[in-house]
């Protein structure tokens, strides 16, 4: 049956009587687009219909209703094959534009939709979460307030085992010893500062060197803290010995016993108090001068969710220009 409609209808045009194109009235879907570039790349409506999962009528009648649509033949067949015509020559590259396009914007749909709702889960160190992320959750939040965000804010071993075990999406630390399977992203190279309460002795100076912390209170993190580790080993090559004579668990209660003037903290440039900050001031800890890589970490084998595609953009901005 086929044949004798293809032989009348694709190869002598004048025994059909085909529909003037009219922009108002033509209807080709994607759909039709889709047996057009298909029946091209297969030469063969057994072969097309057979991928498309249709019947080969229904696909000749699609690719009719696509040639009269045009006012032109798309396809002609020879003893063997079905081929491209001048004009399906040059209709199929376009085809294969509009679906392409189609597609991406579809996607772009769908990942819009899924930044919308959704939850995100972040593990962060806590000078970061203390400090730069409540304004970057707030503008998110503002964009995308259906999803729900949980902070795991932690030190930094326990942010790296979020992120290698997939609990969180992503993770906020210290890029320089990573698990092979975690893969860092530098945002900034951060240096350390040295925190008193106003009116220390030696607080108001600009720079403070190691050795003159010999004989203070130093009050710290927990030990498998990243922060205390890269203190112990700049203490140590200035052949300083640092007693740690009070640890806490969290910044906020660090820099309320420094304001009460129970000792001093080293910590990342990140956390140190503002500089109009009436109870603390700080000071660039130097000789040796300590630095940290900070970055994100995310899981080498997992592209982000579309939800935290669009708080990292957000979070980049926030430290390219801070």
């Amino acid at each position: 049956m086929y044949n004798d409609y293809y032989s009348c209808f694709c190869i002598n045009r004048s025994n059909v009587d085909f529909m003037p194109f009219d922009p108002t009235t033509a209807d080709i879907g994607a759909r039709q687009l889709r047996a057009v570039t298909t029946l091209a790349d297969f030469g063969s409506f057994v072969a097309a219909a057979t991928h498309l999962n249709i019947s080969q009528p229904a696909l000749t009648r699609t690719i009719q209703q696509v040639e009269a649509v045009l006012g032109v033949a798309l396809f002609a067949r020879t003893t063997r094959r079905v081929v491209l015509t001048s004009a399906g020559r040059e209709f199929v590259p376009v085809a294969e534009r509009l679906l392409a396009d189609l597609a991406l914007g579809v996607r772009n749909m769908r990942e819009l939709a899924d930044r919308q709702r959704g939850q995100l889960v972040i593990a962060s160190l806590m000078s970061i979460a203390y400090t730069v992320l409540p304004a970057v959750i707030a503008n998110y939040r503002e964009r995308y307030p259906a999803v729900q965000i949980q902070l795991r804010e932690n030190v930094q071993s326990q942010v790296l085992e979020d992120v290698r075990t997939g609990i969180a999406d992503f993770g906020i630390g210290d890029i320089s010893a990573l698990h092979e399977t975690v893969s860092g992203e530098n945002l900034r190279t951060e240096q350390f500062h040295v925190v008193f309460p106003r009116g220390h002795p030696i607080a108001g100076r600009d720079s403070i060197k190691m050795r003159m912390l010999r004989g203070e209170t130093i009050i710290s993190l927990p030990s498998d803290a990243g922060i205390r580790r890269i203190i112990d080993a700049a203490a140590l090559s200035a052949d300083v010995s640092v007693a740690y004579d009070i640890t806490v668990n969290q910044f906020a209660t660090l820099y309320r016993f420094i304001g009460e003037g129970l000792g001093v903290a080293v910590v990342p440039a990140a956390a140190a108090p503002a500089m109009d900050d009436p109870v603390l001031t700080s000071a660039l800890l130097v000789e040796p001068r300590i630095t940290r890589d900070l970055g994100l970490l995310t899981r080498r084998d997992r592209a982000p969710s579309p939800a935290a595609d669009g708080f990292l953009e957000l979070l980049r901005r926030e430290f390219a220009l801070n």
